[in-house]
């Protein structure tokens, strides 16, 4: 056999096999959960298994879960919080830090990086988030639910981007790539909201630590430093200083996924030669069937250029969202989704002024927002319609920009400190994300091909 060729004595993964378990069973769950409809529907899952047991005879089991006390002593340090704030601060963290990777990568290498091709979603991205606050705070204006106008700010791009690959073919390809661009922006918006108006009794003494813990992050990128281990020790400083300064936690991770560099240690094609020369001299000391400690060293030496040939961005990003996308933000949503959906309660929440401001603001002010901050753009030739996108699409996309769950209940959570309020801003997502996605999902759906035919060979 001749060596170029795939040696027999491989194994395949157990997962991968033909047996009756792996083909009806793994194969299948492993193939969903690469979709994006996956993180969707195990985040509505995580709020429903919420709701449920918030409103059942176990009800104070839920309270009492998210209200257990858990104590972090590190020297002189202490920190106390209940596990729903440790979600909502630390796990939440994680979250974010996904969410800057994501950002520089768009920055770097995706739509961002062009300026003509990002101000489009950009434009729109701004009026998504300015016309639902001005809503918002035109109904709460003077009111106790006033400070939580930057509630209907945020874009889910889980829920959002799981509903449109539901539509499938129905939706052009260029679709995609807008609501995703915008709900990237959408997402910077948030994070400057909760950092600049989010945040209380800001202490400058910590402040000072992040910003030196950031220099010190720079210096060791500067130096060559590709060890994981000072990076995470960094982090953890970094978390823990801006945890006490006043500024939300969550920022630390924003910080940190925006310092993570965006190209490779070495170009591919180097990695690739030196590999080779590596493999081949193996390949000449060593027969067949013999195993050695040179045979090992070498092939961890491949392993490491390998590892080199990809940016610590995209590794970092492949390796961390599923544990975002099916770990934490479910573990967010089963602590926050809770809400008493029983008698006065409900009646109560429905009528709240802080409910209807985030009715109105996620499905009336993001569409509004967005159709007119893009019909400006296109008709004063500042930007342009994606390839096979009309302004039905348009309107179904802004639709689905109002599917606001996990930013805006994190907002919600920061912007009221009465329960009451924090409860009606929940309802007020809740139903009004569900009906923002219908109402989304109609509009792709009911769109007419025949008069796009454009668009119908695009999706």
């Amino acid at each position: 056999m001749s060596k170029s060729q795939p040696s027999p004595r491989l194994s395949t993964p157990w997962a991968l096999t033909s047996r009756a378990v792996p083909r009806t069973l793994v194969q299948p769950l492993q193939a969903f959960l690469h979709t994006e409809v996956a993180g969707g529907v195990v985040l509505v899952v995580a709020a429903i298994v919420a709701l449920v047991w918030a409103n059942s005879p176990l009800s104070e089991s839920y309270t009492r879960l998210w209200a257990t006390q858990l104590a972090v002593n590190l020297g002189p340090f202490s920190i106390t919080e209940d596990l729903g704030h440790w979600v909502n601060d630390l796990l939440m963290a994680l979250f974010f830090f996904v969410v800057g990777l994501e950002i520089k990568r768009e920055l770097v290498h995706g739509e961002l990086h062009d300026p003509k091709a990002a101000a489009l979603p950009m434009l729109c991205a701004l009026g998504g988030m300015v016309a639902p606050a001005l809503l918002y705070a035109a109904i709460n204006a003077g009111g106790p639910g006033s400070s939580g106008w930057g509630i209907p700010m945020a874009t889910d791009i889980a829920f959002a981007l799981g509903v449109l690959a539901l539509v499938g073919s129905r939706a052009p390809a260029g679709l995609k790539v807008f609501l995703l661009t915008l709900a990237v922006v959408d997402d910077l918006g948030a994070i400057l909201v909760i950092a600049i108006f989010y945040s209380s009794g800001v202490a400058a003494s910590w402040l000072a630590v992040a910003a030196a813990t950031v220099i010190a992050i720079l210096i060791l990128r500067q130096v060559g430093v590709r060890s994981l281990t000072p990076y995470v020790i960094a982090a953890a400083v970094l978390w823990l200083a801006i945890y006490s300064s006043g500024v939300h936690a969550t920022i630390a991770g924003v910080i940190l996924g925006l310092l993570t560099p965006a190209w490779p240690f070495h170009p591919p094609e180097a990695v690739t030669d030196a590999a080779a020369g590596h493999l081949q001299e193996l390949g000449r000391q060593i027969p067949d069937g013999v195993s050695d400690e040179r045979e090992q060293t070498t092939l961890l030496e491949v392993s490491r250029l390998a590892n080199e040939a990809v940016s610590p961005l995209a590794r970092l990003e492949a390796k961390l969202h599923p544990w975002s996308s099916f770990v934490v933000l479910p573990l967010f949503a089963l602590a926050n989704a809770g809400v008493a959906l029983r008698g006065p309660e409900l009646v109560a929440a429905f009528s709240s002024p802080i409910s209807l401001g985030i009715a109105a603001g996620l499905m009336l002010g993001k569409p509004l927002g967005i159709m007119l901050a893009g019909w400006i753009a296109v008709r004063t030739g500042f930007a342009r319609l994606p390839a096979g996108v009309g302004w039905l699409e348009m309107l179904g996309v802004s639709g689905l920009a109002g599917i606001g769950f996990t930013v805006s209940i994190f907002i919600a959570g920061l912007a009221f400190d009465m329960p009451d309020s924090v409860d009606a801003a929940k309802v007020g997502i809740l139903i009004s994300s569900v009906l923002a996605g219908v109402i989304g999902a109609a509009a792709l759906a009911a769109r007419d091909a025949s008069k796009h035919p454009d668009v119908a060979t695009a999706g």
